[in-house]
C-alpha cells in the first residue's frame, strides 16, 4: 500500500501540447502534491488530486530532473505521461524543499532499481548458462496437433493480455480514489489540528479572565472598605469640612477678583499701548512724507537741468546746421568761379 511521505500546497500547471510553451493551469486555486511510496513495488509517485480528478500522477525515475525556473516555480519533465508539469509556489522556501524532496526520492528510485536489476540477473536461469552452451529452440510441428497447440497457446496468451490490462486498470483507478481518501484524510487532520490549538488557546484565554476577574473583584472589595472608612471619617469630621468649605469658598471669590482686576490692568496696558503705537506710526510717516518731498525736489531740479542741457544743445546744434550752410554756399561759388576760370584757361591755350 502506499504512504505519503511529503505533502505541500502549490499551484498546478501543465505544458500546452500544441505549442509547448505555453502553461495551462490546471485547477483555480492551489492544491495539495504529495510524494507516495508503494513499498510493494518499491516505486516512488508524485500525485495531486483535484476534485475526484488525478491532475498529478507521476512516477518518478532516476532520469527525470526538476529544475528552478525561479525563485517560485519549478518543472519536471514526465515522458510517460508525455507532458510537463509546473509548479507555483507561495514561497521560495516551499520551492526549496520540493526540489531536495524531489532529489531524495529520485536517488531512492535509482537505488531500487539497481537493487531489482541485481536482483533479476541473480535470479535469471539465462544468466548461468556458459557462453559455450547453447539453448535448444523449440520446435514446432506443422501437421495438425502442432497447429492445434500454438493456436491454443497465442490465444490462452491473448486471454491473459486482456486479464492483465483490466487487473491494472482496476489498480489504477483504486490508486487514485486512495489517493483522494488519503488527501482527504489529510486535510481533515490538519483541520482537526487547527481546532486544537484553537481550543487550547480559548481555555488559555479562559483562564486568563478568570484571574483578571479575581483582581477585579478584589481591587472592588479594597474599595468598598476605603469607602467605607471614608464615610465612618465624615461623621465625625462634618464641622472641620463645613470651615473648609467656607475657607475654599471665599478663596474662589478673591481668585475671581484677582483675575477682574489683572485683566482691567492689562486692558489699559494695551490702551496705552495702542496710543504708543498710533504716535509712532504718525511720525514715521511725517518722516517719510518729509524724504518723499525732498527726493521730489530734487527730481525737479534735475528736470531744470535736462531741459536746459536739451535747450543748450539744440542751439548749438542749430548754430552748426547755419554754419554748415553757409560753408556749402561759399564752396558753391568758388566751384563756380573755378569752372570759369578753367573755361578760360582753355580759351586762352586754343587762341
Amino acid at each position: 500500500r502506499e504512504q505519503p511521505i511529503f505533502s505541500t500546497r502549490a499551484h498546478v500547471f501543465q505544458i500546452d501540447p500544441a505549442t509547448k510553451r505555453n502553461w495551462i493551469p490546471a485547477s483555480k486555486h492551489a492544491l495539495t502534491v504529495s510524494y507516495f511510496y508503494d513499498a510493494t513495488r518499491n516505486v516512488y509517485r508524485i500525485i495531486s488530486v483535484g476534485g475526484t480528478k488525478a491532475i498529478i500522477n507521476s512516477t518518478i525515475t532516476p532520469n527525470m530532473t526538476f529544475t528552478k525556473t525561479s525563485q517560485k516555480f519549478g518543472q519536471w519533465a514526465d515522458s510517460r505521461a508525455n507532458t510537463v508539469y509546473g509548479l507555483g509556489f507561495a514561497s521560495e522556501q516551499h520551492l526549496s524543499q520540493f526540489a531536495e524532496k524531489f532529489q531524495e526520492v529520485k536517488e531512492a528510485a535509482r537505488l531500487a532499481r539497481e537493487k531489482s536489476q541485481d536482483k533479476t540477473e541473480l535470479t535469471n536461469p539465462a544468466l548461468n548458462i556458459t557462453s559455450h552452451q547453447v539453448l535448444p529452440s523449440p520446435i514446432i510441428s506443422s501437421n495438425g496437433p502442432g497447429e492445434d497447440k500454438l493456436f491454443r497457446s497465442q490465444s490462452a496468451d491473448v486471454e491473459i493480455t486482456t486479464e492483465k490490462e483490466r487487473l491494472k486498470k482496476m489498480l489504477s483507478e483504486g490508486s487514485v480514489s486512495e489517493v483522494q481518501w488519503e488527501a482527504e484524510f489529510f486535510s481533515l487532520q490538519d483541520n482537526n489540528n487547527k481546532l486544537v490549538a484553537a481550543l487550547h488557546e480559548a481555555n488559555a484565554n479562559v483562564d486568563q479572565w478568570k484571574k483578571q476577574l479575581t483582581a477585579y473583584q478584589e481591587e472592588t472589595e479594597t474599595l468598598r472598605q476605603r469607602v467605607a472608612e471614608l464615610e465612618s471619617q465624615g461623621t465625625h469630621d462634618s464641622s472641620s469640612e463645613n470651615n473648609k468649605e467656607e475657607l475654599s469658598q471665599t478663596l474662589e471669590e478673591l481668585e475671581l477678583l484677582i483675575k477682574a482686576k489683572d485683566e482691567e490692568i492689562q486692558m489699559l496696558k494695551s490702551q496705552k499701548c495702542g496710543r504708543w503705537e498710533a504716535e509712532g506710526e504718525r511720525e514715521e510717516t511725517l518722516q517719510k512724507l518729509q524724504e518723499l518731498e525732498a527726493r521730489n525736489a530734487e527730481l525737479e531740479q534735475r528736470l531744470h537741468l535736462a531741459e536746459q542741457t536739451l535747450a543748450e544743445t539744440l542751439a548749438e546744434r542749430e548754430k552748426m546746421h547755419n554754419e554748415v550752410t553757409k560753408v556749402a554756399e561759399i564752396m558753391d561759388v568758388k566751384i563756380f568761379e573755378l569752372s570759369e576760370l578753367r573755361q578760360g584757361l582753355a580759351k586762352l591755350v586754343e587762341s
